[in-house]
């Protein structure tokens, strides 16, 4: 039996020892807290740690090291398969679920549909505030702002609709997996007919952290903020799908779904794997390419990253479904328990990562991959190192049945109570 609050200051229990889809998550008193999502919350943030302080400390979108040496070659291919614009999709699905799981919420307790979908546009609009000052402050990068102005279009335009229309939310999957065919077909296209094999990884400079003084990082990111915001609204297709899985309850009974959910892991983490395979060895110089076919290389990477998300949620439910069985009393309940806690104040340990990331790799303060050797792996040790830290903190917090301080300002702004 493992006991962990949630967000809204209630308590849950995990009944380990209970038949999976059995009443394995209880609520003690209030609202029902899933698992799944929480603990797919907790690691994906560190993916997020992993894919921003390369990007960092490498001052570069994708964080990628041009001229790999040694062991920076394998990591390099290991990022594309298993990170870079593989993070963002989950995330930005579990955003998604939440929308839906929140509405629900309030939906169970009585409250009429236009109070719902005032709290909801009230809140997403102080997301988008809260991006705002972590975009222009901190981190350019950040998604909090397109998030928020996603979740008021979708709240007000795609919540309340019917099945009809959220069911075009997975028929765009069939368009996606399409379109990966034919970037795929053109990406052996170039390799079988390419004669100069020269182009190098398709990356964006980041001024704002190669920035000599932290007045001139402020100015870069007040350029850059805005474009972040703007190129990231596409990922409504992606936050439509989470809602559209929460609409299924997918991850609130992963038992009863549990066929569907090995297929979706083994099929969108195999469909990510091949589709940034191309792109991860031309990063670690195993594969070569002409600059005609490396622009498909790029779009065949992002493309399949959808898949990539989808295949991790679908994984993080399974897990879910296996904590079910475990005995009461294990061992293992203690990183489970720590992971949930983590995605619980996901908000929180997101923006701890990016005063991290400005103290630790500014050249302004620490400047840490100019100091310490390869900053491929600087930047991979120390994204490891913050996550483990901000996981600690939330089990902290757990233990003593604390909210994360950015979980509590949102709410008070949002919703006018603690």
């Amino acid at each position: 039996m493992v006991t962990l609050s949630t967000n809204e200051g209630e308590t849950m229990t995990i009944d380990v020892t209970a038949p999976a889809g059995q009443g394995a998550v209880t609520p003690v008193s209030g609202g029902r807290r899933i698992l799944a999502p929480d603990l797919a919350r907790g690691a994906m943030l560190l993916l997020i740690a992993l894919a921003n302080a390369t990007g960092v400390f490498l001052a570069s979108t994708p964080g990628v090291d041009p001229t790999p040496h040694g062991l920076e070659r394998v990591w390099n291919v290991l990022l594309f398969l298993f990170v870079h614009a593989r993070a963002l999709p989950l995330f930005a699905m579990l955003v998604g679920y939440g929308l839906v799981q929140f509405a629900r919420h309030q939906d169970d307790a009585g409250r009429p549909p236009r109070t719902v979908r005032a709290l909801l546009v009230r809140r997403n609009a102080w997301l988008f505030a809260f991006g705002l000052a972590h975009g222009v402050l901190l981190y350019s990068g950040d998604v909090l702002g397109a998030y928020g102005l996603i979740g008021i279009a979708f709240t007000l335009v795609l919540l309340r609709r019917g099945d009809r229309i959220h069911r075009l939310a997975p028929a765009y999957l069939v368009l996606a997996a399409g379109y990966l065919l034919v970037l795929g077909a053109l990406v052996l296209h170039g390799l079988a007919t390419g004669t100069d094999g020269t182009a190098g990884v398709p990356t964006s400079d980041f001024p704002s952290v190669a920035a000599d003084s932290y007045g001139a990082s402020l100015a870069a990111r007040m350029t850059e903020w805005p474009t972040t915001v703007l190129t990231m609204l596409p990922m409504v297709l992606w936050i439509w799908i989470g809602a559209w899985a929460a609409r299924r309850r997918l991850l609130d009974d992963p038992a009863r779904h549990r066929t569907l959910l090995r297929r979706a892991a083994l099929v969108g983490l195999t469909v990510a794997v091949l589709g940034g395979l191309p792109m991860g060895l031309l990063a670690g110089g195993f594969l070569h390419v002409d600059a005609d076919t490396v622009g498909y290389v790029k779009m065949l990477y992002e493309s399949a990253g959808l898949f990539g998300g989808i295949g991790y949620a679908a994984l993080f439910g399974l897990l879910a479904l296996r904590v079910s069985t475990w005995p009461a009393g294990s061992r293992r309940h203690l990183p489970v328990a720590a992971l949930a806690a983590l995605g619980r104040r996901s908000l929180s340990g997101y923006l701890v990562q990016s005063v991290a990331w400005l103290v630790l790799a500014s050249p302004f303060a620490l400047a840490l991959g100019d100091r310490l050797g390869s900053p491929t792996f600087v930047a991979a040790g120390s994204a490891v190192l913050v996550w483990l830290g901000t996981l600690a903190g939330a089990y902290l917090m757990h233990v003593r049945s604390r909210r994360g301080p950015a979980e509590v300002l949102l709410r008070r702004l949002a919703y006018g109570r603690r």
